[in-house]
């Protein structure tokens, strides 16, 4: 529920971009919760694409092969009671396997197919235009969304959010919904995905001229929630 203290903006989609393990996703999901908006992790698109080749045998090498499987895949977004996104791709919910180290590996590549994300950006654009939301990614303000009137990127040292990143994966170990990942492996993911997401021809990750970019080293969770919540407001 939106904060009774907030004056609620009056503006469109709320774009929000930055690298793998940046926090995206769970602060946009709480800025949105805050400020009355629908909230949608772009990048859970991509990872249901990924999911789908890879358990389908599609190389993820093979382009075309990648895009023929996307443009037959039959999915939705939706959200779950405490307000996540659920990816439900031929009627079965996978969203509990879209963080496996087995997508982590090829999201990337499948990521940077240009066919792929024609057919993601198109889908993507399409929910942005229903009603006000704010929508996570890579490309958002670049690429999706370039008109949104606030987009914000955030940022953080690889080894910062390779230690967030692993710290998920070992409280899913705990939870008996995933096993025990190496914290080196999630560093090298990480580095890798950076390199591949910054220097791939189609939308590379950058932050849009105007977005204004929030470093999260050293800032907590509430921190940077709060701060979103302050720059949100200063567009109404």
């Amino acid at each position: 529920m939106p904060r009774s203290d907030f004056a609620r903006p009056l503006i469109g989609p709320i774009a929000i971009d930055g690298p793998a393990g940046s926090g995206k996703s769970s602060v946009g999901k709480a800025l949105a919760s805050q400020i009355g908006f629908r909230f949608l992790d772009t990048g859970l698109m991509y990872r249901a694409a990924t999911w789908n080749a890879v358990q389908n045998g599609i190389d993820v090498r093979d382009p075309d092969a990648v895009v023929m499987a996307v443009s037959r895949m039959e999915y939705s977004v939706g959200y779950g009671d405490d307000g996540d996104n659920l990816l439900v791709v031929g009627g079965e919910d996978v969203t509990g396997f879209l963080h496996s180290t087995r997508v982590d590996d090829s999201v990337s590549a499948v990521s940077a197919i240009s066919g792929v994300r024609e057919i993601m950006v198109a889908e993507q654009r399409r929910l942005a235009g229903v009603g006000e939301i704010v929508m996570v990614g890579r490309d958002i303000g670049t690429v999706v969304i370039p008109g949104a009137p606030l987009k914000i990127y955030l940022t953080a040292s690889a080894r910062t959010r390779a230690i967030r990143r692993h710290r998920d994966f070992v409280a899913a170990a705990a939870a008996g919904e995933g096993a025990d990942v190496d914290f080196e492996d999630v560093l090298r993911s990480i580095e890798r995905r950076d390199l591949v997401d910054s220097t791939r021809e189609d939308s590379p990750l950058r932050p849009a001229d105007d977005a204004l970019v929030l470093d999260t080293d050293g800032l907590s969770f509430d921190e940077v929630v709060e701060r979103l919540v302050a720059l949100a407001a200063a567009v109404t």
